[in-house]
């Protein structure tokens, strides 16, 4: 692997998530196991002082976990993944995940640490998700 695949400054490949539709929160439920009505019951959202229904904020930070994957592909492990939820993603949004390359270290000849900053957006302009990951990419 060499030093010099990634610069700071570089570019991850963006990846657009959605529409978000009701399914999509159902299933992520189902998944997760979170099951609280404001992610899927208009009523139940109002009750609790939303406009109606949002998307669990853990969904969102799974698109921003694909954005990783896809750039990790095979021959990294991920260390660190940390995010801050800045705004809510509602049925109906499109979420647009970008990232750009912060720091590369080299570790030793051949492997190295790149931290990258990662950020969910909606098609709206909200800033859903801020934050951080560190993969080790190690020669094969």
């Amino acid at each position: 692997m060499s030093k010099q695949l990634w610069q700071r400054g570089d570019k991850l490949k963006t990846v657009i998530k959605g529409p978000v539709t009701q399914v999509d929160l159902v299933r992520y439920a189902g998944a997760s196991g979170d099951f609280n009505p404001i992610h899927f019951d208009d009523v139940a959202a109002k009750q609790a002082g939303l406009d109606g229904v949002i998307a669990h904020g853990m969904l969102t930070m799974a698109y921003v976990g694909q954005l990783i994957n896809e750039f990790a592909s095979d021959n990294a492990l991920l260390k660190e993944f940390s995010v801050r939820f800045r705004a809510m993603v509602k049925p109906g949004d499109t979420i647009i995940c970008s990232g750009e390359v912060i720091r590369v270290e080299p570790l030793d000849s051949e492997d190295i640490q790149v931290t990258v900053s990662v950020l969910a957006e909606t098609d709206t302009s909200q800033t859903a998700i801020k934050g951080t990951a560190i993969l080790l990419f190690y020669a094969k």
